[in-house]
């Protein structure tokens, strides 16, 4: 019988075929030295990223989780942690810009129990987001301005963590979006928690998700969060 997974990588993705192939093999050797699965939630892509998560299930741990098109990236995250059997869980965009590389020194401070979280970060020293456009730059700092008041880390914009399970049962999870980590930090407030930096790469292939109906959307989530906080009087988040 084959041992359960110690780790379960979280891949949201819509039209993602390509990249997943690009990625495959790094995300292979990154997550050698773990007992591990990688859970693909995929929205019912048209370009047969099903297709191609149920191929590479022919020789690695893969899963596909299914669901109707275009539910939403903050949800396929949660669906996907919900379906998970790891203790540790990492979570990571499929198109390229986080590098699978790093999710060792993501894992290593949540499974060693040094930290509750490990947040990849862009603002700590060693970090950059020089694979964002210039436009998407200035949203990015625009949109961290506020959320820094709810968390104290550098970089609530980041979607690429890892997290322990049991943090993700202490409060109800409704994020929109794309900032659910951003959400688990505000209302989860798991601690100690890491920053690892990292630099955002530039996509493998395919294009952007990102429109103007997810900025209203990160606008309503902002606005959700403050109004959790003013009514359970949450502490932000401690980084050490």
């Amino acid at each position: 019988m084959t041992a359960p997974a110690e780790v379960s990588l979280i891949l949201p993705t819509y039209n993602e075929r390509e990249c997943l192939r690009l990625l495959h093999e790094r995300i292979e050797r990154s997550l050698a030295a773990y007992r591990y699965e990688i859970v693909v939630v995929d929205d019912s892509s048209p370009d047969g990223t099903g297709a191609e998560v149920t191929e590479l299930a022919r020789s690695a741990p893969y899963r596909l989780v299914s669901r109707p098109e275009r539910s939403g990236l903050s949800s396929a995250v949660l669906d996907g942690c919900d379906r998970a059997g790891g203790s540790v869980l990492a979570v990571m965009d499929a198109d390229g810009s986080h590098p699978p590389e790093l999710l060792p020194s993501l894992i290593e401070p949540v499974r060693s129990g040094r930290a509750e979280f490990a947040l990849a970060s862009r603002h700590v020293h060693g970090g950059s987001d020089r694979g964002l456009p210039p436009v998407r730059r200035l949203t990015s700092w625009l949109a961290t301005v506020p959320a820094r008041a709810l968390v104290r880390v550098s970089d609530p914009m980041s979607g690429f963590f890892a997290v322990r399970r049991e943090v993700l049962r202490r409060a109800p999870l409704a994020p929109t979006g794309f900032k659910v980590g951003l959400e688990v930090l505000a209302k989860c407030r798991p601690a100690p928690t890491v920053e690892v930096p990292f630099a955002f790469g530039i996509r493998l292939a395919g294009e952007s998700k990102l429109a103007p109906v997810q900025v209203l959307e990160y606008a309503r989530h902002l606005g959700r969060l403050y109004r959790w906080r003013l009514a359970n009087g949450a502490r932000a988040s401690t980084t050490r």
